[in-house]
């Protein structure tokens, strides 16, 4: 397995509250060279949000949809 600087053996090594990013181009698209965001984000829970989208933007989107939705799941417990 390739290691990266957000992976070992690919498991996230993205520590507790932090945030990481990095660009790919998959294989499948080396002839039209588009690139891909990975985004990590462990929440001060330890638990990981991750996700792959063209833009980092569009990560940091879908991570504060996951925030959002998460913090109304623990407000109704």
């Amino acid at each position: 397995m390739e290691t990266t600087k957000m992976t070992i053996n690919g498991v996230s090594v993205c520590p507790t509250g932090e945030k990481r990013h990095e660009y790919f181009t998959p294989a499948f698209t080396r002839r039209t060279k588009k690139r891909f965001c990975q985004y990590d984000y462990r929440h001060e829970d330890g638990e990981l949000f991750s996700c792959v989208a063209p833009t980092l933007e569009e990560c940091r989107q879908r991570r504060d949809e996951w925030l959002q939705h998460k913090t109304n799941k623990e407000v109704r417990r």
